[in-house]
Parts: C-alpha cells; sequence; structure tokens
C-alpha cells in the first residue's frame, strides 16, 4: 500500500537556531518536532485522510469514546543517525505488528503495516532536522484513539492515527547506567486475559501510583509479581528484565499474556542465541532471585525497552530486605550486550538479521 499523504503547510516552523537552542539538553519527551502525520478511521469507509500538518492541538468532542472507555494504543520507536550519515530506524516492522496486535486486542481497527511504516518514514523525512547529533535521538510516537462522539459501552466507529516525534537524550535523568528499582507489594500490572500483552495507555495509568512509590523510596523503577500468587517476577514499570547467571546464561520471564512483547528483549534473545548463549524464557520467583544474588548465583541483571535501551539494575529495596548485585554497576554481559544493540543500529557493527531500515540515505 502507498498512501498519497496530504502535505498541510506549516504558518511558523521553528528556525533552525531556536531548534538548537532546544535540543541543547532535550531530556525525554519534552521537546517536539515541527510536524505530525494524522490518518483518520471511519467505520464503512476505512482508513481515509492521510496528513503531514502541523503539530498541534486535536479537536476531540468532550463525549469521544477514548475519554470514558479508554480506546487507545501506541507505540514507542526511535530514529537514528547512523555513523555513515544515513536515517534509519531499528525493527520498525515490529512496532507495526504489536500495533497490530494491541489494536485488535481493544476492539480496534487494524492499521496495515504497510500504512503504519509509510506514516512513520513521512515524519521521519519530514523532520529529519530534530534528530540530534551524536548519541541522541528522534523518538517517536505512533497512537491511536477512540473519537466516535457516544456514550454507550461499545467499540467506536471512528478513529484518529497520530505520530509524533520528539528529540531525546538518555531516558534517565543525569544520564545513569544503572537503576534502583523496589518490588511492588500491593499492586499488580497485568493479569491473564487482560490487556498486559497490549502496548494501551491503561496499563501504563495502572502502574503509575505503584512507580510514585518508588520513587518516594528513593528508587528508578518498579518492579511487579504475578496477579494470581504475587511470586513471580513480569515486568518493570515500563521495561523487560534479564537476569545474568555466573555460567553466562539468561533467563527472561515468559511472555504469556501479561507481559509486552518488547522489540528490545527480542532482539537481546536473538543476539545472545547467535552468540551461542543459553536463554531461557521461564518464569522466576522474586525471593529466587533474592536467593541467587546472595549465593552468587546471579551476578547481573537489566531491564530493556525501547526508550532506555538496556539499564543495568544495581539495587532491588523490599519489604524482605534491599540486596545489591554484584557491585552495584554495570557488568560485563549487560556492557556487551548494550554495545552490540547500540552497534547495530548506529551502523557500527554487523547487521545479520537486517534490522536496520534506512529512511534517507547519506
Amino acid at each position: 500500500m502507498t498512501a498519497a499523504f496530504t502535505r498541510v503547510p506549516h504558518p511558523s516552523l521553528v528556525t533552525a537556531a531556536d531548534r538548537a537552542v532546544l535540543m541543547e539538553d532535550p531530556g525525554f519527551g519534552r521537546v517536539f518536532s515541527d510536524h505530525m502525520v494524522t490518518i483518520r478511521y471511519t467505520a464503512g469507509q476505512g482508513w481515509h485522510s492521510h496528513k503531514v500538518e502541523p503539530r498541534g492541538p486535536i479537536p476531540l468532542d468532550p463525549a469521544a469514546s477514548v475519554l470514558h472507555y479508554a480506546q487507545e494504543i501506541f507505540e514507542g520507536m526511535k530514529a537514528y543517525k547512523t555513523d555513515d550519515g544515513r536515517v534509519a530506524l531499528f525493527r520498525p516492522e515490529q512496532n507495526a505488528r504489536r500495533f497490530a496486535a494491541s489494536a485488535e486486542r481493544l476492539a480496534m481497527p487494524v492499521l496495515p503495516e504497510d500504512l503504519f511504516l509509510e506514516a512513520v518514514a513521512e515524519l521521519v523525512k519530514t523532520d529529519a532536522d530534530w534528530i540530534p547529533e551524536g548519541e541522541g535521538s528522534l523518538y517517536l510516537r505512533p497512537f491511536m484513539i477512540a473519537t466516535e462522539a457516544f456514550l454507550g459501552v461499545r467499540a467506536a466507529n471512528e478513529y484518529l492515527f497520530v505520530v509524533l516525534a520528539s528529540p531525546v537524550g538518555g531516558y534517565f535523568k543525569g544520564g545513569k547506567n544503572s537503576v534502583t528499582i523496589r518490588v511492588s507489594e500491593h499492586y499488580t500490572r497485568a493479569a491473564r486475559g487482560g490487556t498486559g500483552a497490549a502496548k494501551c495507555g491503561g496499563n501504563y495509568a495502572a502502574s503509575l501510583i505503584a512507580q510514585a512509590e518508588a520513587v518516594a523510596n528513593g528508587c528508578d523503577q518498579v518492579v511487579f509479581l504475578d496477579a494470581a500468587e504475587g511470586k513471580w517476577i513480569e515486568e518493570l514499570g515500563g521495561m523487560n528484565v534479564f537476569f545474568v547467571f555466573k555460567d553466562g546464561s539468561l533467563q527472561t520471564p515468559p511472555l504469556g499474556g501479561t507481559i509486552l512483547p518488547g522489540v528490545t528483549r527480542a532482539s537481546i534473545i536473538q543476539l545472545a542465541k547467535d552468540a551461542g548463549v543459553t536463554v531461557r524464557e521461564a518464569p522466576y520467583a522474586f525471593e529466587q532471585w533474592r536467593a541467587d544474588v546472595a549465593s552468587g548465583e546471579v551476578v547481573e541483571a537489566f531491564a530493556c525497552g525501547t526508550a532506555a535501551v538496556l539499564t543495568a539494575i544495581s539495587k532491588v529495596v523490599s519489604p524482605g530486605g534491599d540486596f545489591t548485585i554484584g557491585d552495584g554497576k554495570p557488568g560485563p554481559v549487560t556492557t556487551d550486550m548494550l554495545g552490540k544493540l547500540v552497534g547495530i543500529q548506529r551502523g557500527r557493527v554487523a547487521d545479520p538479521h537486517n534490522w536496520v531500515q534506512t529512511v534517507i540515505e547519506a
């Protein structure tokens, strides 16, 4: 599918000088590029009104379904400048497929994968000047909301798909290379049969109170346990988690419908297997983690996701006592895996699986 995108002239582009000031220290998700892509959906008509237009407020009726029944999904991905001068995306087809799966779970229309990819590429090409130099990137936020105005409980008949772009630096404040996490005692992120495997705002809203408790206790992130037994590690507030054992093997909780199938997670599993490393996707109890750290069986742990890429977990705070993993710094496996991922994304090392998709040639 090749869509015809209407280009709406921008009345007042940010000047190059002002853009340079904004991008000196963009933080994460605070600065936005000039444009956005929008596509609308109407039952019986399908996808229509494809536009590249100035970023601005979205007109929305107060009875719009998204405001009452939370039909909303999103993705997170990045555009990078490679060392040889190209602008590229990392495994964007995986984001397109996950977006489609999220739409199906929330009874929303599925945006064709090729149209998703085309929309993302259109925005990257339009706002390429917003991609930071060096190690920064252009964070892309495709999302879809139900816009039909009605108060009945059913799937909406009208939707809006949007892609935003935001130049970003590091995800964690101060450029941290390791984080402290707190186990949630009272809250769970998702249960079997729920929306844990979908990337929808409701999952994140449900995690915010636990995240706030973690921050109040001096931690960077929260780790959730399963809803049924409160025993098994699932994922952090916005990232998947891996454990490194002294024999060099890796373990990560299995998906099973309650954990988001992260693109970075899948990439780490593949890269580890390429290197001959044993990777187990198996349940792992929180108390077993504590015991394995104490005995030296687990020597590293790290969290991963598109925003933060890969971050070492240095300390865990829990009601049963705190524990520090290794010497509290990123270990060799964590450091090596981060280097491989970033190396592929930036074109510094071989890309054996053709994960990097060029949007703009050098």
